[in-house]
């Protein structure tokens, strides 16, 4: 088993670190209490290939490794998480299944363009009566009588990036009584007539990457733009999503990463007793258990990196790898940070510092894209075979 990062990889960790560092962190703290969409940084990480790591080349994104996109991840969300939620939409979500499942020409149209940083995509699957269970959903998509177009209504929530996404992957159901088998992808143009946002959502963190309701109204969308056959669209979403988690857990990775590095240094650093608190024996066992908590999640989530990579040669589901991933980093990330709060007592508590935003922030990872509870529902089932 070979633990070297490759010099591509550690190009790209070392860009999105130095970024992250000069660009992100001097200004995550503003954008979180505003709530303000960071588009600048986004177009700029755009321009450095952070926002299409695995994009081929001739798709204008970096052409690099799901590894090098899971260490620039973590760099990007040490710094802010928000920064972090609006990159691994971009990447996981919106490329990956385009990528996957789409047309030449789909792929020249969308990609390109939310890989480059020129446009923000986003990924609508979740609806107001439906989270967990997408097979639910009301979403309804119509083909014309000439076979040239679907008309869609449909109602999404928690969308993030909605509020300044161009493209959206979109699901509606094209044959209701199918179930999960009758739903279908679509790619959805934001700016054409039929489509319209709701209410930026106010949300405890990653405050800064927008999220909203959408609806579709008598959209109009050509058959060119439907992604994938008609009731493939539940294997398209599972399939982004087991690729998306692995995003969550290296975004939950670095909030983690964050939260210790920031303890660490206020261990040395702070003093009682005559003594720095790092000496306390209650200090050093939160130290090593973050430590290791961190490292452990580290690890997993590059194994899930590396088994996506060997699955692009194999064919091999990576939902089992992925759903461990997100599962033990969102709950480490969460743990951490929570230790983290009560080592820095009242100053983790207080705005001056970026404790409490890691606190928050941490929170989303164990509950989009699959709760934590979703996720050991999917592990147990994925290993007994039982439903």
């Amino acid at each position: 088993m070979d633990f070297q990062l490759t010099e591509e990889q550690q190009m790209i960790q070392a860009a999105a670190k130095d970024f992250a560092e000069q660009q992100i962190a001097p200004v995550a703290a503003d954008f979180d209490a505003s709530g303000e969409f960071p588009l600048s940084n986004i177009q700029a990480m755009g321009e450095l290939g952070l926002m299409g790591i695995e994009v081929p080349e001739n798709y204008g994104g970096a052409g690099l490794d799901t590894i090098g996109y899971v260490l620039a991840m973590i760099e990007v969300s040490a710094a802010d998480a928000a920064h972090g939620t609006i990159m691994s939409v971009n990447n996981s979500l919106f490329c990956n299944g385009i990528l996957k499942y789409g047309t030449e020409e789909q792929k020249q149209k969308y990609v390109r363009a939310i890989a480059s940083g020129a446009e923000i995509g986003a990924y609508a699957l979740s609806e107001p009566q439906s989270g967990s269970d997408a097979s639910t959903m009301k979403s309804r998509a119509v083909l014309s009588d000439d076979g040239t177009h679907y008309t869609i209504n449909a109602r999404k929530s928690w969308i993030t990036s909605g509020p300044y996404a161009r493209y959206l992957v979109l699901f509606a159901s094209t044959n209701p009584e199918a179930g999960a088998k009758g739903i279908t992808a679509f790619l959805i143009d934001t700016e054409k007539e039929g489509f319209s946002r709701g209410k930026t959502e106010p949300k405890l963190g990653i405050r800064a990457s927008a999220t909203c309701e959408v609806e579709l109204s008598d959209y109009q969308c050509a058959i060119e733009d439907r992604l994938g056959e008609e009731g493939e669209g539940f294997k398209i979403a599972m399939s982004v999503l087991d690729a998306g988690r692995i995003g969550i857990a290296a975004q939950a990775v670095g909030i983690a990463q964050a939260a210790y590095q920031a303890s660490l240094t206020y261990a040395r650093d702070r003093k009682a007793f005559g003594q720095e608190i790092g000496s306390f024996q209650m200090i050093q066992q939160k130290l090593a258990d973050m430590k290791t908590k961190l490292e452990a999640a580290r690890l997993l989530t590059l194994r899930a990196a590396w088994a996506k990579m060997e699955s692009e040669k194999t064919g091999a589901r990576i939902t089992l790898d992925g759903s461990m991933a997100k599962l033990f980093a969102s709950e480490a990330a969460m743990w951490i940070a929570h230790q983290a709060v009560q080592l820095h007592g009242g100053m983790g508590y207080s705005k001056e510092m970026p404790i409490e935003r890691y606190f928050r922030d941490a929170k989303i990872t164990e509950i989009y894209e699959g709760t934590s509870e979703i996720q050991r529902m999917v592990i147990a089932r994925t290993e007994t075979g039982l439903r």
